[in-house]
């Protein structure tokens, strides 16, 4: 989200670099974020024992090189295919959605998130990046398109209660967890906030409302 967005924060194409190819190529980027979790909760072991670290050691040590390479691309105001002008200036929306990633990632696969080994144990982490990955893209482009902010939080809490049910029947997350949680993943999309972008604000309100419930569970 940024200070270039109208009333109806919508996406522009002509704020992407790269015209319409570099905001597909952001879309795209988006939606194949929900690989992520999928490689990370069936591969990720193996993944971390090819570089000889630990599952956790392995993401903060990425977590750790996106922001080095944030660091750098603000320090020269280098913006790439499918970034807006603005994000010469700010961080990315990318190094935000990173940060919010590797943040679930590695509380999620904490007591007493983690629910035993293989996909079932991302019952937390799947849906709240699938929330990102999936809704966030979603609502931007009906926001783009049909300029209607009802529309887009409307389609977007279907879509966000159809992944966190979804999980409940897939991977077993307690269902009163999904409905208090998906309305949360449409929330954090709506604060217009210049320096904290929303792929920030969608898996982080979830995420701490999933931690102050951790009692709970």
């Amino acid at each position: 989200m940024g200070e270039s967005e109208t009333n109806f924060d919508i996406d522009h194409v002509e704020h992407s670099i790269g015209g319409f190819g570099g905001h597909a190529f952001r879309r795209l980027t988006h939606v194949s974020m929900a690989a992520i979790p999928l490689v990370y909760y069936t591969r990720g072991d193996d993944l971390a024992g090819y570089f000889s670290v630990g599952l956790d050691e392995l993401v903060s040590y990425i977590f750790l090189t996106i922001l080095v390479l944030e660091a750098v691309r603000l320090r020269f105001g280098i913006v790439i295919v499918g970034q807006r002008e603005y994000e010469s200036k700010q961080i990315s929306a990318l190094a935000w959605g990173a940060f919010a990633v590797c943040l679930t990632l590695l509380i999620t696969d904490m007591e007493p998130f983690s629910n035993g080994t293989g996909i079932e144990s991302g019952i937390y982490g799947i849906p709240l990046i699938f929330g990102l990955t999936f809704v966030d893209p979603l609502m931007g482009e009906i926001k783009r398109q049909k300029q209607d902010m009802r529309l887009a939080i409307t389609t977007g809490l279907a879509a966000s209660f159809v992944i966190w049910v979804g999980c409940s029947f897939w991977l077993g997350t307690p269902l009163w967890i999904c409905v208090l949680l998906a309305p949360l993943t449409v929330l954090g999309e709506l604060p217009r906030v210049k320096y904290i972008d929303d792929n920030a604000t969608m898996i982080l309100f979830p995420l701490a409302a999933l931690l102050l419930l951790s009692p709970f569970l």
